[in-house]
């Protein structure tokens, strides 16, 4: 009997100590959590006082940029189209040309220079349009590109004085920055907006 009395005691000995381990354990992951819990409020509060802008996504949203780009699209097929045109031309040219020389059409000497010089001056007035269309492209990308540009910084800086952040950079120049800087989404939204009633 004593025995037995001992054994029922040495169980109930035994569960209250796990009884009380869970009871502990319960108790520090508790705490764990709320520690965890105080840690992510912390961090959200003591945010840096400077934003990023990713710029891609800001040229490919902003209506002024996409517009210049379907510009410079259309400048290229034109560009493309003329360029097509003056080769097909002169290649007509050369075998007409060919053509002439195959079935002794050149009497005299004198015929086949004045062909052979309509040909130069063909290629070269060829050379010498495309040229032009190519520096006027290339002009019109640059300055859409400063005007794109100045429209951005502009608008940033409107922006900021509303906000007051220390420094608003764009995402290309970090390696790495936490995603809650981020005011991409509120800049395209205020350029277009800004751009639209411009437009108006």
């Amino acid at each position: 009997m004593k025995k037995t009395l001992l054994k029922i005691g040495g169980v109930i000995m035994t569960l209250a100590f796990a009884f009380i381990a869970v009871q502990c354990a319960d108790k520090n992951e508790k705490e764990n959590a709320e520690k965890k819990v105080a840690v992510a409020e912390k961090k959200e509060v003591v945010l840096p006082n400077y934003r990023y802008v990713d710029g891609d996504s800001v040229l490919a949203a902003y209506i002024l940029a996409k517009d210049y780009n379907e510009e410079m699209l259309r400048m290229q097929t034109n560009f493309d189209n003329t360029a097509r045109q003056r080769e097909n031309a002169i290649q007509a040219e050369m075998n007409k040309m060919q053509q002439k020389m195959q079935n002794n059409g050149y009497l005299t000497e004198e015929s086949y220079k004045s062909d052979e010089q309509k040909l130069v001056k063909m290629q070269s007035s060829a050379q010498n349009e495309l040229a032009k269309m190519q520096t006027n492209m290339q002009n019109a990308a640059m300055e859409a590109q400063k005007i794109v540009n100045d429209s951005i910084t502009s608008y940033i800086n409107e922006y900021n004085k509303k906000y007051g952040y220390d420094a608003i950079f764009f995402k290309a120049a970090t390696l790495f920055i936490d995603d809650r800087l981020d005011i991409t989404d509120d800049v395209i939204k205020g350029l277009n907006a800004r751009y639209n009633k411009e437009k108006k």
